[in-house]
């Protein structure tokens, strides 16, 4: 089955949308877009009645809630409705050691737990956390932001590699289809998350030689799915992201 992102001309180069229950990986550098490509995806699933989970993990919640209801995707009233939740798993205030979870529940109010584990967060600590959120609402999509904020909890590189690898296979379990958002600045970076993911997106934001802001997405990995490679041009609309014709180069 396919899941619909909800991004005007993404969804017709991978074959009509995402394939159900797997991980994507959604990367690039800060500005590219990637935290509007994934609320458009979650509004896109509340939109049929599909509940949906931000999972923030260095931004506030606040801040995303705010930046996100500047599009027309009705993020308040979704919230509202009990189809969009938001949880927000990262570092306390200055002076505080412990780490706390909020969820945003839809009347507003904040739910905050006290957790033993000392920022960042770890992925197994994150798991737990995405767990018991994906089991008490329903939820069916999930959004990740960013990976990279666990990705750096070891000291030891072989470690943290194991540990990004075994936190992705175990999203699968939950049976949500899940796009992780990542911070890579490189296509070709060949990281563990892009081998362990069923996809990868990657969105460019440069400077093109005439000194002009480019913005464009490409599809670097698409498992099980044929897939355009091209880089394409991408704009914000007042619905979030648009995919446009392919840039020449």
């Amino acid at each position: 089955m396919r899941v619909k992102t909800g991004i005007e001309g993404f969804d017709g180069l991978i074959e009509g949308g995402l394939l159900q229950g797997r991980q994507y990986l959604i990367s690039g550098s800060p500005g590219s877009g990637k935290t509007t490509f994934g609320a458009q995806f979650l509004a896109t699933g509340a939109l049929v009645g599909e509940a949906g989970a931000y999972v923030a993990l260095s931004e506030s919640v606040g801040t995303i809630i705010e930046d996100m209801s500047r599009y027309n995707l009705f993020i308040q009233e979704f919230i509202k409705r009990k189809k969009l939740f938001f949880l927000d798993i990262g570092p306390a205030s200055y002076g505080d050691n412990d780490r706390v979870s909020m969820v945003i529940t839809p009347n507003y109010e904040q739910q905050v737990t006290e957790s033993p584990e000392i920022a960042p967060p770890s992925p197994y600590s994150v798991f737990e956390n995405v767990e018991m959120m994906v089991k008490q609402y329903g939820i069916r999509r999930l959004v990740i932001d960013s990976l990279s904020s666990i990705r750096f909890t070891s000291h030891h590189p072989a470690l943290e590699e194991r540990s990004i690898g075994r936190f992705i296979r175990n999203l699968k379990s939950l049976g949500c289809t899940t796009l992780l958002l990542s911070e890579l600045t490189r296509p070709d970076a060949y990281t563990i998350e892009q081998f362990a993911s069923h996809g990868v997106v990657f969105l460019h934001n440069f400077m093109d030689r005439q000194g002009n802001m480019v913005r464009a997405l490409q599809i670097i990995k698409m498992r099980g799915t044929k897939h355009d490679c091209e880089m394409r041009g991408i704009e914000f609309t007042d619905k979030g992201l648009k995919v446009l014709k392919p840039i020449k180069r």
